[in-house]
């Protein structure tokens, strides 16, 4: 989904909890990744991997210049020859510790064996994120969740009820605005500030 067609629902869904839910939980996923920590670590369901969010996030995490929002994405199977960037099998979440955040998407209900996967990640200190369609066991083990339940609209809703793949590309895109707060902004803000001065200050090339 290209930033006209986000723009363009961000227009439908105005007036609606959608803008401020999204924003919310983008902001936690921006506030979650730091750039020394362990990484992002993008997991869905056996019936559900989240291809289309991994390349969303990496596209974003490129252009805005913030590589710790490009994830690694943690499959149930990982079929053989796979190259490696897709080699990465649940065992990864075994490995999860502090510094290290967990996203799952799950439309429908995770199975036990991944429950039981992130409830270990947390307990290790990794921060766990859900985008999920309305599971009360994977929210109650999220730190945040956006939760996107298969509903009828009620007469007059139009397009506030949304479905779990679109809502992915508005988190993804809202994750990767400048304008979204950040607790590293005002560090960031300094690290710029310091390495204008440190050119400023610095003796001039050789060749004047």
């Amino acid at each position: 989904m290209d930033a006209v067609r986000v723009a363009l629902l961000r227009e439908v869904l105005a007036g609606t909890q959608w803008p401020a839910a999204v924003r919310r939980f983008a902001g936690s996923l921006r506030h979650a990744v730091v750039p020394a920590g362990g990484g992002l670590l993008l997991v869905g369901t056996e019936g559900y991997e989240p291809w289309h969010l991994a390349a969303h996030l990496a596209d974003e995490a490129a252009w805005c210049g913030l590589p710790e929002l490009a994830p690694t994405l943690v499959r149930h199977r990982v079929p053989p020859g796979e190259p490696a960037h897709l080699s990465v099998g649940l065992g990864r979440l075994a490995a999860a510790r502090r510094g290290h955040t967990v996203l799952v998407v799950a439309p429908q209900r995770p199975g036990e064996g991944l429950l039981e996967r992130v409830h270990d990640a947390r307990r290790a200190g990794a921060t766990v994120l859900s985008l999920d369609g309305g599971d009360r066991d994977l929210a109650a083990l999220a730190h945040d969740a956006l939760s996107v339940r298969q509903e009828e609209p009620e007469p007059g809703a139009g397009a506030a009820v949304l479905d779990l793949d679109t809502v992915q590309h508005l988190v993804s895109a809202a994750a990767g605005e400048n304008g979204l707060p950040s607790p590293r902004g005002t560090r960031r803000f300094r690290d710029r500030l310091a390495r204008l001065a440190d050119r400023l200050t610095a003796p001039p090339p050789s060749r004047w």
